[in-house]
């Protein structure tokens, strides 16, 4: 299919091409097209740029030419700047979705079915490695973040354990993300407020050059939220009041040398129940988030030195939240004290050696070694906690890739090809007093490979292997899952020789990328893929809770643990387009992805499929009056994939539709200032996700306004 696309519109579209200049023969600039010059200057007009992705090869390459699909997502776009959860960065982005419902604490974010700890997120290169099961997988404010890259596919050969779904990898803002070239120091302040949880929310941001070579910045938010108002009328008992703050500072030590520090915090403070994902939960329960990220890194870059580009890491994250229970409806009694954290200790090491080897062809060697330690503790008021065993999990692995880009290969195949391939080794071991300590080791290959014939079409294969260790939860999980009053208590139960869960992926897709379509500096880009995924050992969640006549209450006692399952096969298909000109900005995404037991041919609840889904986004640009103005909907069929007696897992399809509006006058006045509104869900439409009992937010009123000044 993408390849018969590819071969349609190449004749169809390639005399837009043949009749103008290439964009990269032209001036650039970054972000949206900016107004054109005079054109009795002679000047050419705006060019759009290709996203360059830096996490899919740890090396600068534009996401169109990649032998795979990332995506390179720009949280100041006018439609994402009133984000209030990653949530809201991200479930735009095809195959990926949020399942638990739409308080913070439950948002679960999955990668082309993969959740959990199948999918590795990092922020400024420190792993997030908290498995919670019902309280969330990261924890972040929307406004610390700078850009966020999603790489989908197998990624373990450069990332390890977790790379089965894909990566989020968020950078936080820096100095030169707000600051002209010529400008030294500046602030930001913002103001908001979200009427569906009835959410304030202010930040300020200071950053600035004092110097040579040295950048700092500092930033912090304030959100305070109350109950969410779903679409169906009803309200999900929620309360947050959130402190998030970033403090970075950079010095270049002599030429081409340079260290960086940071220092993020989420604090939130929520009354909710236990469980943030059970919307029918009735208990109720005080709880105390924090996570704190720390970070010190250090590069090596001479553009004139070819062996070495070095990067180096070193992190610590600390994930600690505290639960009072206000009452007596859940597992505890009422006024117990519950506590869980997590604290990973890593590293991370990695240089990229460049050879020239002819004219028109090229090597990049990236090649580098990654450690990290989770230790999670948890205790309640008899000492251990249920569900949160004391346990550890070492981690130490090397990786090795390769990047050929040939021009003309063999001296007559027209065009430009890039082959990747890249191979790692992972070895970890788990340990707790709860049971026999649990190793194994892993091999990751990958291969990848990118034809473009022209500057404007592209196709591409690639083959990955995967992998996944078991965690520390799913291996030492006892003591109380759940209590259903009257009826009976379900227990967890420990499985340490639970096996890593590995998968093979092969992938096909193509791609189009016009620049000069219609007007000077415009971009039309597509890009899709269809891929394949075979699975061994899944590690599944089983849990059996017995009823009458098995048993008769308050007696039906059941169980809880983790266990390899049957091989699984997973297969769909993903497409990104855009258009963008001075005047307007297009968007289209297409996903869809579908998996079964291959031994039994039963659907894989074990993993959140979702059946077809589209996003649309389309935007006026008024340079006139200096806005934006723009409409996105999400529109998903029915999903009925799934197993007899599994009927509740269905859901109907449901279409949503957003309005937004930006103002970011230029006149000398009131430069700086930004006025974003929005309007989320403006027909109230009640929904549900895939895999996600809470029905989602109903309609939702945004506004913003920031003010910026620099010197």
């Amino acid at each position: 299919m993408v390849a018969a696309v590819w071969l349609a519109a190449t004749s169809t579209l390639a005399w837009a091409q043949e009749t103008a200049p290439s964009a990269e023969q032209q001036p650039a600039t970054t972000g949206e097209a900016q107004p054109a010059p005079d054109a009795a200057e002679g000047q050419q007009g705006p060019v759009v740029l290709r996203p360059v992705s830096v996490s899919a090869t740890r090396n600068p390459i534009e996401a169109f030419e990649y032998p795979g699909m990332v995506t390179v997502i720009d949280p100041n776009r006018p439609d994402l700047r009133n984000a209030s959860t990653p949530d809201d960065l991200l479930n735009r982005v095809p195959n990926v979705e949020f399942t638990g419902g739409p308080r913070r604490t439950g948002e679960d974010p999955s990668i082309r079915g993969f959740s959990g700890p199948d999918v590795v997120i990092m922020i400024d290169g420190a792993r997030q490695n908290i498995d919670t099961g019902h309280e969330g997988r990261f924890y972040l404010d929307p406004s610390l973040i700078g850009e966020v890259e999603v790489l989908r596919g197998s990624a373990s050969a450069l990332y390890g354990s977790g790379g089965s779904g894909g990566v989020f990898s968020f950078q936080t803002l820096d100095a030169d993300d707000l600051l002209a070239p010529d400008e030294t120091i500046g602030f930001r302040v913002r103001g908001g407020y979200q009427s569906v949880n009835d959410e304030p929310m202010g930040s300020f941001t200071l950053y600035g050059k004092p110097g040579a070579g040295i950048d700092l910045l500092g930033s912090v938010t304030k959100r305070n939220s109350g109950d969410i108002e779903l679409g169906d009328g009803e309200q999900l008992d929620s309360s947050d009041d959130i402190v998030a703050g970033l403090v970075k500072a950079g010095i270049d030590l002599h030429e081409f040398h340079r260290v960086e520090a940071s220092f993020m915090r989420f604090d939130n403070d929520a009354e909710e129940p236990l469980n943030g994902q059970d919307f029918l939960a009735e208990d109720a329960t005080e709880k105390s988030i924090e996570t704190d990220t720390t970070r010190l890194a250090y590069s090596y870059s001479n553009p004139d030195d070819k062996l070495l580009d070095l990067d180096i890491t070193l992190y610590y994250t600390d994930f600690q939240v505290d639960a009072l229970r206000l009452d007596d409806l859940g597992a505890g009694a009422e006024g117990e004290k519950l506590k869980r954290s997590v604290d990973t200790l890593g590293f991370r090491a990695e240089n990229s050696s460049r050879v020239e080897v002819s004219d028109g062809a090229g090597l990049v060697f990236t090649y580098g070694a990654e450690g990290y330690q989770d230790k999670q503790d948890g205790e309640s008021a008899s000492g251990d906690r249920d569900g949160v065993p004391d346990a550890e999990a070492d981690f130490i692995g090397g990786f090795f890739q390769t990047e050929l880009r040939v021009e003309e290969p063999f001296g007559f195949v027209p065009g430009e090809v890039i082959l990747l391939g890249g191979v790692r080794y992972d070895h970890y071991s788990a340990s707790s007093d709860i049971a026999a300590s649990n190793e194994d080791d892993a091999v990751s290959p990958r291969v990848g490979l990118s034809y473009m014939p022209t500057e404007w079409s592209m196709l591409f294969a690639n083959y990955g292997e995967a992998f996944r260790a078991p965690t520390i939860n799913e291996m030492y999980n006892e003591g109380v899952h759940f209590v259903i009053p009257g009826f009976g208590t379900n227990f967890f139960v420990a499985n340490p020789n639970l096996r890593p869960q590995t998968t093979e992926t092969v992938e096909v897709g193509g791609g189009l990328d016009f620049a000069d379509v219609i007007t000077t500096g415009d971009r039309l880009s597509v890009k899709g893929s269809y891929f394949w995924i075979k699975g061994e050992d899944f590690i599944s969640l089983s849990v059996d809770q017995p009823g009458p006549p098995s048993c008769f209450p308050p007696n039906c006692n059941g169980t809880t643990s983790a266990s390899n399952v049957a091989r699984a096969k997973l297969w769909g298909s993903e497409v990104e387009a855009s258009y963008e000109n001075e005047r307007v900005r297009f968007g289209f995404g297409y996903s869809d992805i579908d998996g079964k037991d291959r031994d039994t041919g039963d659907h894989l609840g074990s993993l959140t499929l979702t059946s077809a889904q589209f996003t649309l986004d389309a935007a006026l640009k008024l340079p006139e009056i200096d806005s934006i103005v723009g409409w996105r909907a999400f529109i998903a069929d029915d999903f009925d994939e799934v197993n007899e007696g599994e009927e509740d897992l269905k859901r109907d399809g449901y279409d949503v539709h957003d309005l937004y509006f930006s103002w970011a006058p230029t006149e000398m006045v009131i430069e700086g200032l930004q006025v974003d509104l929005g309007i989320e869900n403006i027909f109230d439409a009640s929904y549900a996700r895939v895999y996600t009992d809470s029905k989602e937010p109903g309609r939702n009123y945004r506004a913003a306004v920031s003010y910026s000044l620099n010197f």
